[in-house]
């Protein structure tokens, strides 16, 4: 089954292409040197004033981050996101030293990590974003400063067949891939 977007215009394949599975092949690991484009493409995403105010902590399966980033994970992505290569948790400098608020970290961050996603779907990974993760659990877990926060978790790995999961994850994984209209999201003037 193809889980190619239908458009309404052309886009760029790799774009079209990329989606966030929950099926993961859990024989196969990662390593330092197959993320590496990807966080390379991730530092040379856009910032506001050029802060770059995004980290990344990374855990591959089996090392002993990877089990303290998934024993903060909640709800259905237990059930999933343990068997991706690997979790990493994204972080945000959310004020500077002097204790300002930094109005654009969230979204610098999140510009950090589409451009990590689809480098690594182009390098034929896969990844997923995960907010159902305790992030307070995460910032303690890794001392991380009080002008830092752990915003989300993502996985990346190589994709697994989708009847290896669990129902109803395996339905939800082969489900049509939909989106709103576009003239539903982009307006010319007011909304």
């Amino acid at each position: 089954m193809s889980r190619t977007a239908v458009t309404s215009t052309p886009i760029h394949p790799v774009l079209a292409e990329r989606w966030s599975p929950r099926s993961y092949d859990t024989t196969k690991s990662l390593t330092k040197a197959d993320l590496t484009a990807s966080f390379e493409a991730a530092r040379w995403s856009p910032s506001a004033n050029n802060v770059q105010e995004w980290r990344y902590i990374v855990g591959f399966r089996g090392d002993s981050t990877f089990d303290t980033i998934a024993a903060t994970l909640a709800g259905w992505n237990t059930a999933w996101a343990p068997n991706a290569g690997a979790l990493v948790v994204t972080i945000a400098e959310t004020s500077n030293a002097e204790g300002q608020a930094n109005a654009f970290a969230l979204y610098d961050l999140g510009q950090s990590v589409a451009h990590f996603s689809v480098q690594a779907h182009h390098d034929g990974l896969h990844v997923h974003q995960v907010a159902g993760t305790d992030v307070a659990a995460l910032k303690a877990a890794f001392n991380l400063p009080e002008n830092w926060d752990a915003v989300t978790v993502f996985t990346v790995g190589h994709l697994a067949d989708a009847d290896e999961l669990p129902e109803p994850l395996a339905e939800r994984e082969k489900a049509p891939r939909t989106r709103r209209d576009l003239s539903e999201t982009v307006f010319y003037g007011a909304l």
